[in-house]
């Protein structure tokens, strides 16, 4: 079907200025007013390179990056802050988990609602090393059955990666049950937070997580290029990357200690000074009431849209466990269309497409058309849930005419 072509002041009820933003899942937006302060001081007052000199700016420096650590290990309850090595972003961190753990011959299990930063590393890995790898499927909802899990390890199984929530379906993986077999089978458990750091409670000793990817830019609030590893002290990875560290710099190897090891190059320090304060404002607000304000507003966005005719949502029933993530569909419009309209003529931002995740679109039955995907963050308004739903009726409705 061609694009339908709107005329301003016809059919159109609603009109913004300025956008209504529902792409939290892609990268978090606004940011608090602290974490923009805290990124502008660290480049006024302390953009010194940290570990890299004993001078007050780059000492200063340093304590950022301390800080941040302190805090987010506080957030994940990891006992040694040390054991966090800050990436740009969850791909790196699990590049750097994945191809760092695995060896040739070695056998992983994955899911089907994995992102393509898990599933291209394993196929990478397949080629280059001969591992093997056993995708668990899901239902048409993203929901993994942990028996089947337990059921697919072999002798030389060392790893089960598991994405803590889909970013199409907002499923809600059972990680704690899937640690409880990781652990009775002596095998590693690493979990893609990339959707779930900073909105749902993750305890890393309790859930027997052995690696945790998380990004900056998402639920933690922080700006982008920043994210991390959160790496078991009993776990030795090959580095990803080998390089600088300010530290023993007369040895030819990388330092074995932490978390220099895996943080070859200078950091993004004024990135991580945001960071520190993205994850300080979750610590303040709580994970909890976060993850049950963002759980409303998917809801009432869920039944809005149920009530339009065509629409089909995909992921967990009204009233089940989710993310504040509602993917859905629409009968006789191109996903790409519906997001083109809702950002051109309603100043509605969303993603379509495939979201880098085909293996949940096979999930939902999407593989052939992709689907749009709106998102709430700690920002989101009821205002906003309201806009988008008569939005998405007015569109469909003229497309019916």
């Amino acid at each position: 079907m061609p694009l339908f072509v709107y005329e301003k002041g016809e059919g159109m009820s609603l009109q913004h200025n300025e956008i209504i933003y529902l792409d939290h899942a892609a990268t978090s937006w606004p940011k608090p007013p602290e974490v923009i302060d805290a990124v502008v001081k660290a480049m006024q007052d302390d953009a010194a390179n940290p570990g890299r000199g004993s001078h007050r700016m780059a000492v200063r420096a340093s304590r950022i990056l301390f800080d941040a650590r302190k805090k987010l290990s506080k957030l994940f309850h990891i006992k040694n802050p040390n054991d966090i090595a800050f990436t740009s972003n969850t791909t790196m961190a699990l590049n750097m988990a994945i191809k760092g753990w695995l060896k040739q011959g070695d056998h992983v299990i994955a899911t089907s609602v994995e992102h393509n930063s898990v599933r291209r590393p394993l196929y990478e890995l397949e080629r280059s090393r001969g591992v093997q790898v056993t995708y668990i499927e899901g239902d048409e909802v993203g929901l993994i059955d942990v028996k089947e899990i337990e059921a697919a390890i072999q002798s030389n199984t060392v790893l089960i990666v598991v994405n803590h929530s889909s970013n199409l379906l907002g499923t809600i993986l059972p990680v704690s049950d899937i640690g409880e077999v990781a652990k009775k089978h002596g095998v590693k458990l690493l979990v893609d937070a990339a959707q779930s750091a900073g909105v749902l409670p993750i305890d890393v000793e309790a859930m027997g997580i052995h690696m945790l990817a998380f990004p900056g830019h998402k639920g933690l609030l922080g700006p982008q290029g920043t994210g991390g590893l959160y790496i078991a002290s009993e776990l030795e990875l090959e580095p990803l990357l080998h390089g600088g560290t300010g530290s023993q710099s007369e040895a030819l190897q990388q330092p074995l200690v932490r978390p220099d090891r895996y943080e070859a190059g200078t950091q993004n320090t004024p990135g991580l000074a945001g960071l520190q304060a993205g994850v300080q404002y979750i610590l303040n607000e709580t994970v909890e009431k976060i993850h049950t304000n963002e759980w409303a507003l998917a809801q009432r966005l869920m039944e809005g849209l149920k009530s339009v005719n065509g629409i089909r949502l995909l992921g967990p029933e009204l009233n089940q466990p989710r993310t504040g993530i509602a993917s859905f569909t629409a009968s006789n419009i191109d996903p790409s269309e519906m997001a083109f309209i809702l950002d051109q003529y309603y100043g509605i931002a969303v993603r379509s497409g495939y979201h880098c995740t085909p293996l949940a679109h096979h999930c939902a039955g999407t593989e052939g058309t992709g689907a749009v995907r709106a998102s709430v963050g700690v920002y989101t308004t009821e205002d906003d849930i309201s806009a988008l739903i008569a939005a998405v009726s007015e569109i469909v409705e003229q497309y019916d005419v």
